[in-house]
């Protein structure tokens, strides 16, 4: 009988756009360590998709989401690390205050980049999306 996979996670990414700039973070301690990443993580039981978002965005930043819209999504398989995630994106504009890095175990801090800038590397879900030719409308 053959090994058993794990299953495939939802995950939920944040694309916080300001001024035609997004939001980014560099990993540590975690899949995609060194990589560029927009605020996110796993959708936990019963939460929506919009829950989710302000609560990770929270967490993670310190920022609460004014409006947002749920935008595209990204199937990647993280093949080093036996990971693979479907990652809805949202798109949170008017949110409310200043990020401040509030998982320094996770996140060396963030900072804001044009669309047509991004660092790399990039978190393969932020690469799969700029990969698709994905472009937030303000950003």
């Amino acid at each position: 009988m053959p090994a058993l996979l794990p299953s495939p996670q939802i995950g939920v990414g944040i694309l916080v756009v300001r001024d035609n700039h997004v939001l980014l973070g560099r990993r540590i301690g975690a899949h995609g360590s060194g990589t560029w990443a927009a605020p996110g993580g796993k959708l936990e039981f019963g939460e929506s998709i919009e829950q989710c978002a302000r609560r990770e965005l929270l967490e993670e930043t310190g920022l609460e989401i004014g409006t947002m819209e749920v935008g595209p999504y990204t199937n990647d398989v993280f093949a080093n690390e036996q990971k693979h995630f479907v990652t809805l994106l949202v798109i949170a504009r008017n949110t409310i205050g200043t990020p401040t890095n509030r998982e320094p175990d996770r996140c060396e801090g963030w900072l804001w980049f044009k669309w047509t800038e991004l660092p790399t590397p990039m978190f393969k879900p932020l690469e799969s999306l700029v990969n698709a030719g994905y472009k937030p409308s303000d950003a």
